[in-house]
């Protein structure tokens, strides 16, 4: 085995297609189907039956026609597809705003990455894609539901526990000192309702030099952390952007915009760590209104902005929908790698990840 199959999930992407592994069907009119490869069943639609021992020890890109003769290419899963539809307790970030932070965060392989709050775990998995085997990723979580998702959703994804990533149930403002030393993090990046709270825990950890990104849902949140970041005095001028994706339809001459884009998910911000007695530079502005209100603030809550709040029913549920298919890629892992892939909105295997987990006080919501 070489270097590069022993990366922890690289033995999953490659070889011949494994019973246990899952898989993305693509028909004739571009219609997806993810299945897990199991012997002796078969994937039933009304237009046909195809056994899935077809496609075990079968290479990737395979063509492979039904009963019914309709043809189906099958191929690994891509990450995007794995994160728009895996197991959710929490809203995931989308795969553009995942890879600007990657980007534009400098996370390198090797770097100490801090995240809060894990969520889902769909930015998880790309900085442990990011930071490798060597790195380290520390996240934090307040809800101990919305972490056993993200374990399921990483073991899945890799196929075994991670050696890279090491999972806090607590609230990051109070437990980041706790378990890493001070100027000993290379990258913190902040996914919650407010955090302006964590500004100065995050100081503290980051190295020199270190930078800081935050997610941010709203323009007032987006605001509060500006200026919060001026105000701390140990931080850059910070940066801040959206992203908006447009496909386009290309077909001969007729190439247009397709007509629906993936617009405004989020706002994301970015700051580096100043030495400790230096001063930040920053541009003259005019003085404008830097002063929150309650009623400021309580205007982009997420319940005052009509979002539904996940019930425990649900959580549960996803819960162990993320356990089962972490189970199911462990076993296939076990059995000479195998690849884990996207889920359909209700998932159908088993599977339980485990990442290092430390318990902190746990008992405030998070985004």
């Amino acid at each position: 085995m070489t270097m590069t199959d022993a990366t922890t999930g690289a033995a999953a992407r490659r070889g011949p297609f494994r019973d246990g592994e899952r898989v993305q069907l693509t028909d004739e009119k571009g219609r997806m189907n993810t299945i897990t490869l199991t012997a002796g069943q078969a994937f039933h639609t009304h237009r046909g039956v195809l056994e899935h021992e077809t496609l075990i020890g079968a290479d990737e890109g395979t063509v492979v026609t039904n009963s019914a003769g309709n043809r189906y290419q099958a191929l690994r899963p891509l990450l995007k597809d794995f994160v728009l539809s895996m197991p959710r307790g929490a809203a995931v970030i989308y795969p553009k705003d995942a890879a600007q932070i990657v980007t534009m965060g400098d996370i390198y392989p090797g770097a100490r990455v801090v995240e809060a709050g894990v969520g889902s775990g769909a930015l998880t998995i790309s900085l442990l894609r990011a930071v490798g085997d060597t790195g380290h990723v520390h996240s934090f979580e307040l809800r101990p539901e919305f972490a056993d998702v993200a374990r399921g959703n990483v073991t899945t994804m890799f196929g075994a526990d991670h050696p890279a990533w090491q999972l806090t149930i607590g609230d990051l403002a109070t437990e980041l000192g706790v378990h890493e030393e001070p100027g000993s993090v290379d990258r913190i990046v902040l996914d919650m309702l407010a955090p302006w709270e964590c500004l100065d825990a995050a100081a503290t950890a980051l190295a020199p030099g270190g930078v800081l990104v935050a997610y941010i849902a709203t323009v007032t949140q987006l605001s509060r952390v500006a200026e919060a970041v001026r105000d701390d005095g140990r931080f850059t001028e910070p940066e801040s952007w959206e992203t908006m994706l447009r496909g386009w339809h290309v077909e001969g001459l007729a190439v247009r915009p397709d007509h629906r884009m993936v617009a405004h998910t989020a706002f994301l911000l970015m700051t580096r760590r100043l030495a400790d007695g230096s001063e930040r530079l920053a541009p003259r502005r005019r003085a404008s209104k830097t002063d929150y209100t309650e009623e400021d603030l309580n205007a982009w809550t997420p319940g005052a902005v009509g979002e539904r709040p996940v019930s425990d029913k649900r959580l549960r549920k996803v819960g162990r929908d993320a356990i089962r298919l972490a189970e199911r890629a462990r076993e296939a892992g076990a059995d000479g790698g195998s690849g884990s892939g996207a889920v359909n909105g209700a998932a159908d295997d088993d599977g339980a990840g485990h990442a290092p987990v430390t318990d902190a006080a746990a008992d405030s919501p998070t985004n």
